[in-house]
């Protein structure tokens, strides 16, 4: 599986200019609510960036290829993320009554949408770096800011640091050491798969011997 994962990351680690396009987008659609979590899209650009890292291993396609740089790649990614955060904050100023009503939030659960407005107004901008890293609330989290009158410099320097500290961390990571990430994600995949396994046999015994008293 890891060599299957790595060698479809490598396609495009000499096409620098496809792979922030797509970080852009992505990312985008992260923001705005939509199943493309943010985690994955920096798992896979800091894929691209190992591959590019190492061309003893992974040659380009054509002599004078130029590779995905790490750096350009945390930068692009960071800024994609700040600006799709600032303008689900820009649309919750101006939209946020009409868009938590709108079917697109509708699914959002009245717990959920309590502890949103409840956290807002409680930390006020601070609110905003708790959503960026809270994935299932970011999106509504962010619009809540700015319905609820958070301060737009003080919602751009709270969620400008904690992308800051977490999106260039992410990349760098995954760039550098990103063998030995997929090594320690796959034995965990083992691992986790075996401890379920074991736990399902359990719950089946348990569950047999339960219906057996029951009958006797």
């Amino acid at each position: 599986m890891e060599e299957q994962i790595l060698g479809f990351f490598a396609q495009y680690a000499y096409s620098p200019l496809i792979v922030y396009a797509i970080i852009v987008v992505l990312m985008v659609l992260s923001s705005f609510g939509l199943p493309v979590p943010e985690e994955v899209t920096l798992l896979s650009s800091g894929l691209v960036a190992h591959m590019a890292n190492h061309p003893a291993e992974y040659p380009p396609p054509y002599e004078g290829a130029v590779g995905v740089q790490t750096l350009n790649v945390a930068i692009v990614a960071f800024l994609a993320v700040f600006l799709s955060d600032f303008l689900v904050f820009s649309l919750g100023k101006h939209f946020g009554p009409r868009i938590f009503e709108s079917k697109a939030l509708k699914k959002l659960s009245p717990e959920a949408k309590a502890r949103i407005f409840s956290w807002t107004k409680k930390y006020g901008a601070f609110a905003g770096g708790i959503f960026r890293f809270t994935p299932g609330l970011r999106f509504p989290g962010h619009l809540a800011c700015g319905m609820l009158g958070t301060k737009t410099w003080k919602f751009v320097a709270v969620d400008g640091i904690a992308a800051l500290i977490s999106v260039p961390t992410q990349v760098y990571l995954i760039s550098y050491y990103g063998r030995e990430i997929l090594s320690t994600v796959r034995e965990f995949k083992i691992w986790f798969f075996g401890a379920l396994t074991v736990f399902i046999i359990l719950w089946g015994i348990k569950k047999l011997w339960a219906y057996k008293k029951s009958k006797a």
